[in-house]
């Protein structure tokens, strides 16, 4: 029963890190929630940057979606707790960017939590 919870929730972390990618092609404006501060949510430059992160996003979650429809539920533990750096990278970059502590702990770290505590639960199942 857990194993079959964890593997909804990976997938539901799949879909939302693509969505997450895609919105960055449609609304970058969106992107100065991400939690570094004075984002030039105008300049070409980073819309470029965003670009990179949108692409990274997306694969990242066709890669979670493809070992859910594919590989084990073992596998797809591995590959959610090896995944949960990418949040925790994110959080390091906003703290060491003076971003808020709010959004470095309460969506980067919370996400990175989240997807520990589901690659756990793949591996016991």
């Amino acid at each position: 029963m857990l194993g079959t919870i964890a593997t909804v929730l990976a997938g539901l972390i799949g879909a939302g890190v693509i969505f997450m990618g895609a919105s960055a092609f449609w609304a970058p404006q969106g992107a100065v929630g991400f939690g570094i501060p004075d984002t030039p949510a105008d300049d070409r430059a980073f819309h470029a940057w965003l670009s990179v992160k949108g692409v990274r996003d997306i694969a990242s979650g066709l890669f979670i979606l493809i070992v859910l429809a594919g590989g084990t539920t073992h596998l797809l533990g591995w590959l959610m707790l090896a995944a949960s750096f990418i949040p925790v990278g994110d959080a390091v970059i906003v703290l060491r960017s003076n971003g808020p502590k709010a959004v470095a702990y309460g969506v980067h770290a919370a996400t990175a939590a989240v997807m520990l505590a589901i690659s756990v639960l793949l591996l016991v199942a």
